[in-house]
């Protein structure tokens, strides 16, 4: 056969496989640039989700973090408060002891001294006195404090005793009351301050020891004290 009676076919045959070739080539180019854009906004899309699902993380780290901060912070707030009125109420109860420790030290230092004691007796005597009448064999007997009064003192002649001692007054004043049944005695307690009134036959005994003294003054001024310090510890 004549290769040249062949050319024509042949370079149909040529073409239609370049055609082919070539339609193929576009197609897969196509076919790799859908491939490709649809891999890329698959990825885009996974990005965003993963973006989403960070930034929804991290959210919710921050308010975790912020709720354990706001508890932490309300806690210690709480523990400060309680801290606070629990210092507050000691202090105050510290000073209410103090102020009724130092009343009583006062009142106890005033029936130490034997100046007021003899003004006591004197006003407690008088009162007795008018009370029981002269006559009417009503028994008072005065209770001294065994601090301040020796009872060996009580039963010397009064010629021995030193002249202005709180024995020589009561002394000195026995004989004038005798008559109207007060009598002088030595309380039993030996670290009272104060007098004692009793009245035997009613068996009844008014203290006005440190003590008693002390509870009747500060029944009245604790109140005050409190008030006091509610104005200057809140």
């Amino acid at each position: 056969m004549n290769p040249s009676s062949q050319d024509p076919l042949s370079t149909q045959a040529a073409a239609g496989i370049e055609a082919l070739v070539a339609r193929l080539r576009d197609q897969g180019v196509q076919a790799g640039q859908a491939r490709a854009q649809q891999i890329e906004a698959e990825a885009k899309h996974e990005a965003a989700r993963i973006l989403r699902d960070a930034e929804a993380q991290a959210k919710a780290i921050r308010e975790a973090t912020q709720r354990e901060v706001d508890a932490l912070r309300k806690g210690g707030e709480e523990a400060l408060k309680l801290a606070m009125r629990d210092t507050i109420l000691r202090l105050k109860a510290e000073l209410s002891d103090r102020f009724s420790d130092e009343v009583k030290r006062l009142i106890a230092t005033k029936l130490e001294q034997e100046q007021f004691l003899e003004q006591l007796i004197l006003e407690v005597a008088g009162q007795a006195r008018a009370s029981a009448g002269v006559g009417t064999g009503q028994a008072v007997e005065i209770q001294l404090p065994k601090a301040l009064v020796d009872p060996e003192e009580l039963r010397r002649n009064p010629l021995e005793l030193r002249e202005g001692s709180l024995s020589h007054f009561v002394l000195s004043l026995a004989g004038n009351l005798l008559t109207a049944g007060v009598t002088f005695g030595v309380a039993a307690g030996p670290d009272e301050h104060g007098l004692r009134i009793a009245l035997k036959d009613k068996d009844i005994v008014i203290d006005l020891t440190d003590e008693t003294i002390a509870a009747i003054l500060l029944a009245h001024l604790q109140p005050r004290f409190r008030a006091i310090l509610e104005g200057m510890v809140t």
